[in-house]
């Protein structure tokens, strides 16, 4: 019978080799042990990807829906947060435009006024008021604060109120400036006249988080404010009579109008409910898909942990008889 030997440097060179591919695999097999995901997710799924492909669509999906969520959430309770302010300012100045109407101290009217035209220069900074840069009441056009000056508002109402003496042609006066496209709109108001599109929250969500501050709510109060406010300027000349007529009247519609801010509060109310319920129902869907990912391409630890045994054990008979290789010579062969 013939015998096939190989010599001494193919043999060093078959352990090199053999010694390489061994560290290889405890390289990938101490891999998977640490991430516990296979290194070849080819074997596990029979080369068919396109469930894998599916979930990894889905995932990017739902991490988009988040982002938007997220933002939309942020974006509504901050806007949330100033109409409670703005419903602050109002109903406090509402309470002591009652107090001046029964009272016929002339300096509490004046101080009523004072504080009005503090109040709507607080109102009109709310509603110029944004988060993350983006304007909360300009419509589509998040880059704009929504209106000028409470300066410029006061001088062009101003304007249109100079020579009106009784309360009823100065509210109605009032009234048609802040309702007629070239008043209130073109002279203060700088904002978009297109509402934010919805927002996409979920696969069958939408959520509408639309307030401009040229909304009928918001110029309303607006025009109370100013009313009030322009009532003690000197230059109009409004008697005392009138102005307790005008207390009167504004007190009640401030109160009336008010509510209107309390329903849109609610209406957003409604909406954060929802956003925050799209929130959890994503954060769900994404859990049980990342289980699933993870079903698929998870590395079994103690297969894992036994291949690695096993191949440093041959790791070491490897390098044994590579060193007991090494030792052989002519003398050692002979005896």
């Amino acid at each position: 019978m013939s015998m096939t030997s190989i010599g001494d440097m193919s043999q060093t060179l078959l352990l090199r080799s053999r010694a390489t591919d061994l560290k290889q695999t405890m390289s990938v097999l101490m891999e998977e042990l640490s991430s516990g995901r296979i290194s070849d997710p080819s074997s596990r799924l029979g080369g068919d990807y396109s469930h894998l492909i599916d979930i990894d669509r889905n995932l990017t999906r739902l991490e988009g829906y988040s982002i938007a969520a997220t933002e939309a959430n942020l974006f509504a309770s901050s806007t949330q947060s100033r109409l409670g302010r703005l419903q602050d300012i109002s109903g406090s100045l509402s309470s002591n435009m009652i107090l001046a109407t029964s009272s016929s101290d002339h300096t509490m009217q004046a101080s009523v006024s004072q504080q009005a035209r503090a109040n709507l220069a607080d109102a009109m900074g709310i509603l110029n008021g944004e988060v993350a840069g983006k304007s909360l009441f300009s419509g589509i056009d998040t880059d704009l604060a929504p209106l000028e000056s409470d300066d410029l508002l006061m001088s062009e109402l101003k304007t249109v109120l100079t020579g009106l003496t009784s309360a009823t042609d100065i509210i109605q006066a009032a009234e048609d400036w802040f309702e007629d496209p070239a008043g209130f709109r073109a002279a203060i108001y700088r904002g978009s006249t297109q509402d934010l599109s919805p927002i996409q929250i979920s696969s069958s969500q939408h959520v509408g988080l639309s307030l401009r501050a040229d909304n009928s709510e918001f110029r309303d109060m607006l025009r109370n404010m100013a009313v009030v406010a322009i009532s003690s300027d000197t230059d109009l000349n409004i008697s005392t009579s009138a102005k307790q007529d005008l207390f009167q009247s504004v007190s009640g519609d401030i109160l009336e109008k008010n509510e209107n801010l309390t329903l849109l509060s609610a209406n957003l109310g409604y909406a954060e409910m929802r956003i925050e319920e799209a929130i959890t129902r994503n954060e769900s869907a994404r859990t049980s898909l990342e289980y699933a990912k993870g079903a698929l391409l998870e590395a079994d630890p103690y297969e894992t942990a036994t291949r690695l045994e096993n191949v440093q054990f041959q790791l070491e008979a490897l390098y044994s008889t590579t060193v007991r290789t090494s030792r052989l010579s002519l003398l050692a062969f002979l005896q």
